[in-house]
Formats: C-alpha cells, sequence, structure tokens
C-alpha cells in the first residue's frame, strides 16, 4: 500500500476530517447486533464479488446457444469443460479447466422491474432491491440517495463482526461510475454510512500500487512525527466543532480512534503489499489493474476481511473500439473486443484466483460472485453503433447469468435455463433478490432486520429466498 508523502509539513483540516471520519468508508466499531451463529451449516468467512462493469454478454460468454439462428448465436463456439453438461465459450480456455468449481446460474433476469439502464442495474443487482419510480423517471441521471436500500456488502458489515485491523468491507480498484455519474447501490444508504465500504484505489498505469485516499497524508512528515505532534489532536477537534451536532460529527467521533489505529497499523500496510506475493503468483494472475485486484482480494481474504468487492477498470482504448465507456458495454465490435481484449483480461485472473484460493485451502470459506447489471441483446446489432454492420449488442436486462463458487456452493452445476435464443429465463427463473439472499445465506446472516440512522426498525431484505439447492 503506498501512503501519498510530500509537500509542506501539516496536515490540512480536510485531510484530517476524512481520515478521522472513517465512518465514510466502512468502520463500525459497536458491538454486531444480530448475528446469527449456526451450527447446522458451514457458513463463508468472505465474499468475493467481481463486477464486470458495463453489462457483460450472457450468450457470448456462459449460455451459450448454438442452435440459435446465426443473428442470434454469433460468432463464437462452445467450448466443452472439464464437467460434463457445462459449456463456455472458446475463448476462456482457463476457466474451462476450473469449471468444477463453478456454479453458472443461467434464469436470472429483472422481471421487467428495471429500466435498461446502467444505474437501475447496479442499484438492483448489488442491493437485491428493485429500482423505485425515480430511476425509471431520471434513468441514468439518478444519483445515489441517503433512503437507498443498502448494497449487499454493507449488509455483511452490518451483520459480520467487525474486523480486528481492516475494513470489513473494501472496494477496488475505484468507486464505480465517479464522479459524473456515480452509481447507486454501492453505498450502505440507510443504514448510515458507517457501514460504508472503504474505496482503495488503483490505476492501469501503476497496477501493484493501491492506495485509500482518505490516508493519503500529505506532507513530509513520519508517521511517528505525525502522531506526536499536538496539532494533529487540534485539528481533529477542530474538525469535530466545524461539524458539530451533524450526523457527520456523531460518525466522526464513532470512528476517530479506529482512523488512529487503521493508520498506524503495520499489519494494514502488509496486506495492501503487492510485491510481498512471489513473482510467480503474480505472473499466474497476470498483468494490468483487473488481475491485481483479484489477486488483492484473495489476499484481503487471507486476512478475513469479510467483503470484497472488485469493480472492472475501464480500459478507455476500448471506448473507441467497443462503444463501450471501457468496459463490457460492447455497444459496437462485441465479437472483436471480447475477444481480443475482454475475455483473455477476465479469464486469466479469474481462473488463477479460483485456484489459488483452492490450492491455500480458502475456496470452501470464501463465496466469488461474478456479476453484472445487466445482459447483453441476443440479437446483434445496436443502432448506436450502426445496426447489425456495428457487430454490437445492446442492453439486455431480461436476462443474465451469474457465476458462483466456493462458500460452500456445489461446484461444477447449472442452475436454471434461458429460453433458445438466451433472451429471457425458461427454468427455474430468478431475480437479483434470490442472489443476495443467497449471498447472505452463505455469509450465515439469516437475521435481516435492521434499524436506520434514526434508529426505526426495518427488515433488510423482505422478497426472494436464497438459493439454498446449490449448496
Amino acid at each position: 500500500m503506498r501512503f501519498a508523502l510530500g509537500g509542506a509539513d501539516r496536515l490540512d483540516r480536510r485531510t484530517l476530517l476524512v481520515a478521522g471520519g472513517l465512518g465514510l468508508f466502512g468502520f463500525y466499531l459497536s458491538p454486531v447486533a444480530g448475528q446469527v451463529v449456526t451450527n447446522r451449516r458451514k457458513v463463508a468467512k468472505s465474499t468475493i464479488l467481481i463486477w464486470l462493469s458495463g453489462g457483460a454478454s450472457h450468450i457470448d460468454t456462459w449460455d451459450m446457444k448454438p442452435d440459435a439462428p446465426a443473428e442470434y448465436r454469433g460468432v463464437f463456439r462452445p467450448s466443452q469443460t472439464r464437467v460434463s453438461g457445462l459449456s463456455l465459450c472458446e475463448h476462456l480456455p482457463h476457466l474451462a479447466k476450473q469449471a468444477h468449481h463453478l456454479a453458472v446460474v443461467r434464469s436470472l433476469g429483472d422481471h421487467s422491474r428495471g429500466t435498461g439502464d446502467h444505474h437501475a442495474g447496479y442499484y438492483y443487482n448489488l442491493t437485491g432491491h428493485a429500482p423505485d419510480r425515480t430511476f425509471h423517471q431520471l434513468l441514468n441521471a439518478r444519483t445515489p440517495y441517503a433512503t437507498d436500500w443498502p448494497s449487499m456488502a454493507s449488509v455483511v458489515v452490518k451483520k459480520r463482526p467487525a474486523h480486528p485491523y481492516l475494513p470489513s468491507a473494501i472496494t477496488l480498484p475505484h468507486k464505480e461510475g465517479a464522479p459524473e455519474f456515480t452509481r447507486p447501490g454501492q453505498f450502505a444508504a440507510r443504514l448510515g454510512i458507517e457501514f460504508d465500504p472503504v474505496i482503495v484505489e488503483g490505476s492501469r498505469d501503476r497496477p501493484l500500487d493501491f492506495q485509500i485516499p482518505a490516508l493519503s497524508l500529505r506532507g513530509d512528515i513520519s508517521e511517528q512525527r505525525l502522531l506526536a505532534r499536538r496539532d494533529l489532536l487540534k485539528a481533529f477537534d477542530d474538525a469535530h466543532r466545524m461539524t458539530a451536532g451533524s450526523q457527520q460529527a456523531r460518525d466522526y467521533g464513532k470512528n476517530q480512534l479506529k482512523a488512529f489505529t487503521l493508520l498506524r497499523s503495520r499489519q494494514t500496510r502488509a496486506a495492501f503489499d503487492l510485491r510481498a506475493e512471489p513473482e510467480p503468483v503474480r505472473e499466474k494472475y497476470g498483468v494490468g489493474i483487473n488481475a491485481m485486484s483479484m489477486l488483492m482480494a484473495r489476499r484481503l481474504v487471507e486476512a478475513e476481511v469479510p467483503f470484497v468487492t472488485v469493480f472492472w477498470k475501464e480500459d478507455r482504448e476500448l471506448d473507441r473500439l467497443c462503444k463501450s465507456g471501457g468496459g463490457w458495454d460492447t455497444h459496437g465490435n462485441n465479437f472483436n473486443c471480447l475477444k481480443d481484449r475482454l475475455l483473455p483480461e477476465f479469464d486469466r485472473p479469474y481462473s488463477a484466483l479460483l485456484d489459488d484460493l483452492h490450492q491455500r485451502g480458502l475456496l470452501e470459506s470464501t463465496l466469488v460472485v461474478v456479476s453484472s447489471e445487466m445482459g447483453r441483446r441476443p440479437k446483434i446489432g445496436d443502432m448506436r453503433s450502426g445496426g447489425v454492420g456495428g457487430a454490437g449488442r445492446d442492453h439486455w436486462p431480461a436476462c443474465m447469468s451469474v457465476l458462483l463458487a466456493g462458500g460452500g456452493i456445489r461446484g461444477g452445476q447449472v442452475f436454471g435455463t434461458s429460453d433458445k435464443r438466451a433472451e429471457y429465463p425458461s427454468d427455474n427463473p430468478v431475480a437479483p433478490e434470490h442472489i443476495a439472499r443467497t449471498v447472505f445465506h452463505a455469509m450465515g446472516i439469516d437475521d435481516l432486520s435492521a434499524t436506520d440512522r434514526d434508529g426505526r426498525p426495518f427488515h433488510l431484505m423482505e422478497d426472494g429466498r436464497p438459493l439454498t439447492e446449490l449448496f
């Protein structure tokens, strides 16, 4: 982990407020209420959520339809894996060797409750709650609201014991959609900002260097000098007075001590030090920020962080090639962008992650989820990229797939089916609330009662059910 140093020998008020108010990023010091401890089943210690930002094409990856008309099936061919009856795209050769760990849910759809836009897709699939009317009114202009439902990650922070020296939920390598189009659904919202995940930033230019912006201290001062200075406490007191009486002040006071502890912790720095990984391990995952984010996720669950989210880091060059915003939103040139860039960049590190967790004895206690905000339209051609000639696929929230592995999941299985053209769920249709409930079930969270920031009781999720058949 790199702590940014340099500049004047001082800490400005904003830096101290942010570092002290790590309630903004998900620390919680109070005893955990309502946690269920059960001897009836093994529960996962951690969840890794890998999010293929933009909307991954299910029909070109893990729900291929080789018998569909050419204008639907595209140019890719399915390849048989080591699991009988489970085929994947021919351009996922590494994953084919790890298919015995996979449960592929092929019957996920939004049941017409979404909007077809990214914001609603993020919200629904990250929280398990259908978008309200404001999403239909504002579409991608809909910003996160304090009254939103909390993310799965924040529910886990609420319901699981706090980590002794790391945040209980970590998001990397960026906050999704910031700053212009910050995606709803990533945050704790009505639970309170102390349950937000910590955002850890990484870049394509320096994929081994991650940092927590709130702890990137300014000034050419060592940790010892920093902690010795009287001005530090005075600045915290000043910051507290600035916000006295506000919700931010209460969060600030609750988490101030935790901020100091994290700032000083060698264990924290060690957890984020990717250079400590042997070079052969890094090579196994491959190069680039998405590969290193998955390796970082393994290090964090090894340190028993309960929830780690990896949001796919976009490549701006792909925006030009695929009209995709740099990610999986392949409105144009879908097949070349998948074959040459996206699938190889996903296949190697994700497969390495599954194998690495398995070899270290961590897969049984770590649920690994691969999801996205939507699937892609099975019929090829998007008017925004020249129609059929542009070889793109438009948004398609009506049907998508989710990959599950570890955490008690029985590998080598397929749950549900889509229809003959991958347009709609067919057998065993499920919705995002079922996936969220399955994550909570794997984590041993059966009590979903909670109180909001004003102390009013509410239920975190009444819809859906856990897919216990997968375990």
